[in-house]
């Protein structure tokens, strides 16, 4: 078992919530201790080449429209959600559909307190990375509980 690590375990929030539905406080680059990324609403320059070329993220439809999510679009779920939401429930045990669902029936602020209490880690109480098999503060296989 790996000590644990000195980074603080960040806060989930609304403005954490890109438009494909990933809460990107659980996303292994916003989480990590070097070169942070800002998540989807952050600066370009600051993330990874992949994270900034991001088809969702830089939808031509949704920058035209301004829909802050993907589920006000009359082509949702594109191509491009389909193809995300199948990786995710696949590999994390997630869904970026879900996700814009709860979004859609519930509000942000209601999505962002049910992720507060769905992805807290059982062995230390921190906030889990979903593309980690086990908690990066403790160690703890939070899948064996999913």
């Amino acid at each position: 078992m790996r000590t644990q690590k000195t980074i603080p375990s960040k806060s989930i929030r609304s403005t954490g919530i890109a438009p494909c539905g990933m809460n990107c406080s659980l996303c292994h680059a916003y989480i990590r201790d070097k070169k942070v990324c800002p998540g989807c609403h952050g600066r370009d320059d600051l993330k990874s080449k992949s994270c900034a070329m991001c088809h969702i993220k830089n939808c031509e439809i949704r920058k035209a429209e301004e829909f802050k999510y993907c589920f006000l679009c009359n082509e949702y779920p594109c191509l491009w959600m389909k193809r995300i939401d199948k990786r995710y429930r696949t590999k994390y045990a997630m869904s970026m559909i879900d996700n814009l669902e709860y979004i859609k029936q519930f509000g942000t602020r209601k999505f962002v307190r049910h992720e507060k209490e769905k992805w807290v880690c059982a062995g230390c109480g921190k906030i889990i990375c979903v593309h980690k098999k086990t908690c990066i503060f403790c160690d703890y296989d939070w899948r064996l509980t999913r």
